[in-house]
């Protein structure tokens, strides 16, 4: 497996393997402003929380994925995040399926977060390219992304059906390895202030 379990810790948060000892944490973090009812992503609910660590520590088993419970400095799990769509042959993967309780929501917590998941996958991992998505209209993620600094590649158009029955455009942003000495500098910067 070349993307392996791994605990990768900041000055304010670690990104722990998943594991089913989160439930209870991820349970009350879900119902934290109620995020299984945002109609353009999928956060579980409360109840749900279970099933869908057990998910996610199936599709590491096939090597697909590698979930991370986010843990803040006191290590209560605030929220989950992964490397998806791993494709080492390609050495890319995709950070993804990320979301945080509400009240820490916009703190700083996810530009650390990803600086965390960056640095790995650039440094250790040897990536060329690191991609994210989100739905079209989820203004807050697209805003997220890019003040990471990745670039837009495009819109995937009816790229897939959404719980609802709706249909999502996916927003397709990436980070190449060329790119990431200044990318890091920029995040470094935004993390001193």
């Amino acid at each position: 497996m070349w993307a392996k379990p791994v605990t990768l810790k900041g000055q304010h948060v670690t990104l722990a393997p998943l594991s089913p000892s989160h439930t209870p944490d991820l349970a009350e973090a879900s119902a934290d402003g109620n995020l299984s009812s945002l109609w353009y992503t999928s956060v579980p609910p409360p109840d749900a929380m279970p099933a869908e660590i057990a998910r996610r520590l199936s599709l590491q088993e096939t090597g697909s994925m590698l979930p991370f419970a986010i843990l803040d400095a006191q290590g209560k799990a605030v929220g989950m995040t992964t490397y998806m769509n791993i494709d080492a042959a390609n050495d890319r993967l995709e950070i993804g399926s990320t979301w945080y309780r509400k009240s820490v929501q916009r703190s700083g917590m996810n530009t650390e977060c990803k600086y965390l998941m960056l640095r790995h996958a650039f440094e250790t991992l040897g990536c060329i390219a690191v991609e994210f998505r989100t739905h079209r209209l989820n203004a807050q993620s697209r805003r997220a992304i890019e003040r990471l600094g990745a670039q837009l590649d495009g819109i995937l158009r009816d790229h897939m059906k959404m719980p609802n029955g709706t249909l999502r455009d996916t927003a397709v942003y990436s980070i190449i390895s060329s790119e990431w000495p200044t990318i890091q500098a920029h995040l470094q910067h935004k993390m001193a202030r």
